[in-house]
């Protein structure tokens, strides 16, 4: 039995579990946090290590999974590989769920610092 929302056909159960492997992935703050970085400009597994402050090791195990799970891809440039982000599609997902966190904690912000300093 298919229902509809707003128009829309219930995806597949197929396709449910794939969005709920990817959703999966980007629960981890570090997966995540690689997947902001990349979708700001590709890099190498080095520079994201940098970037994220994490071990070089652990970096190139999270790019892995997000890489068997499509989200992002990779190319060889001589002795480097270098990751990105492919479908724009999760770019915008990322994007938008990290710049609505990050503009909800500038907004409370001043809330906390009152209640902090017993206001």
């Amino acid at each position: 039995m298919t229902g509809h929302a707003g128009g829309l056909e219930d995806p597949s159960a197929e396709v449910l579990a794939q969005a709920a492997a990817a959703f999966g992935l980007l629960a981890s703050a570090a997966r995540l946090h690689l997947m902001w970085a990349l979708s700001q400009r590709e890099s190498d597994v080095t520079h994201l290590a940098d970037r994220v402050g994490g071990a070089l090791p652990a970096v190139s195990q999270h790019l892995a999974k997000l890489k068997l799970a499509g989200l992002v891809n990779s190319r060889r440039e001589g002795r480097r590989q270098v990751y990105y982000v492919d479908d724009p599609d999760v770019v915008t997902v990322v994007r938008v769920m990290v710049g609505q966190l990050t503009a909800r904690s500038y907004a409370l912000a001043p809330v906390r610092e009152l209640r902090g300093n017993g206001g």
